[in-house]
């Protein structure tokens, strides 16, 4: 079997703040195979970020092991470093410097002589469409330029593991589809190791061939975007012209059964009935002609396929989007200190 560009066995982080220990991340078990692209999807403060710091180097882990491109992220700091790219949350070029002049910089700190540093910022240059910015600041840059520069430096080296931390915060919808095609089309041409972080559900639907799910410093889940919602199931929502005929709905609703013998999921609320279940857009009409023969006409239907925030729920009790809007960092103040 070919052996995991990245592995951890119960990798773990944790700071002191005061007299309480916080647990960033606990006991994180992964693999991931040469190739694949990997979202890393939770709600701000999961552990998202902690675990690509350790997995580059830049925190130490508290207990555990991870190795990155087959060396230690411990012992063996350098060979991982010389191995991966890495592009943080923070913008990687000096305000003040030329984007091309940071891109020949960033060539010669990984060893390679004048003229093929300039020959790889030209090719840089011209992938990410940096020509007519790239002789100017980095402070004049707008953030989706200067986003593309970030992933140019982190990409200098042809690194063999690509780490994307938060790629597309505060980027406009426009420049979020940019920069997610652009990552799109470096992993299929380059063939790295692709390993993103993101609260953003569309960004891991779209990009992303595999996605684990992080909540607390823990893995919850991990499997394809395709997969972790197939196992969810569609919702289906009935609009009825009373509660009474509703509440016969909703009877006839439990008596269904999927294409596994699965049970729906099945919820009232006055003159709307909304049921959770496999193949919905199967099962809708079905349910609606027997509604109609009972008597219970349909007067609104609605199938709707499922979310990664609908898996998070289903998983936590809670909503991703909720997280988001009520927690504003990723990562602890101990975390940062550090």
């Amino acid at each position: 079997m070919t052996t995991p560009v990245i592995q951890t066995r119960s990798l773990t982080r944790t700071f002191r703040s005061g007299r309480r220990t916080v647990e960033a991340v606990r006991g994180l078990d992964l693999e991931v195979a040469q190739g694949e692209l990997v979202a890393f999807l939770g709600p701000n403060g999961a552990g998202k970020s902690t675990t690509l710091r350790m997995l580059t180097t830049l925190l130490p882990p508290t207990s555990g092991t991870a190795r990155v491109a087959g060396h230690d992220v411990v012992t063996e700091q350098y060979a991982v470093r010389r191995a991966i790219g890495y592009v943080g949350q923070g913008n990687g070029a000096g305000h003040q410097q030329h984007g091309r002049d940071e891109l020949v910089s960033q060539a010669r700190a990984h060893g390679m002589s004048r003229a093929a540093a300039r020959a790889r910022a030209e090719e840089l240059v011209a992938d990410l469409d940096l020509g007519a910015v790239a002789d100017r600041k980095a402070l004049s840059l707008s953030g989706g330029q200067r986003r593309r520069l970030d992933i140019a430096l982190g990409l200098v080296h042809t690194p063999r593991v690509l780490f994307l931390d938060e790629p597309s915060t505060g980027l406009d919808p426009q420049n979020r589809a940019n920069l997610q095609e652009l990552v799109r089309r470096l992993h299929a041409d380059t063939g790295s190791t692709v390993v993103l972080t993101t609260h953003y559900l569309e960004e891991a639907d779209a990009l992303a061939e595999r996605v684990v799910v992080v909540d607390h410093g823990r893995v919850i889940a991990d499997d394809t975007a395709a997969a972790l919602k197939s196992g969810l199931g569609d919702l289906v929502v009935l609009g009825l012209a009373d509660a009474g005929s509703a509440a016969r709905a909703a009877v006839r609703a439990e008596r269904l059964r999927g294409h596994a013998g699965e049970r729906p999921v099945v919820t009232l609320d006055g003159s709307e009935v909304r049921v959770r279940v496999a193949h919905g857009r199967e099962t809708a009409p079905r349910l609606v002609t027997e509604l109609a023969a009972a008597g219970d006409a349909v007067t609104r239907l609605e199938v709707v396929g499922p979310t990664l925030d609908d898996v998070f729920l289903d998983l936590t009790g809670r909503s991703l989007r909720e997280n988001q809007s009520t927690d504003t960092t990723d990562t602890t103040d101990e975390e940062n200190a550090a």
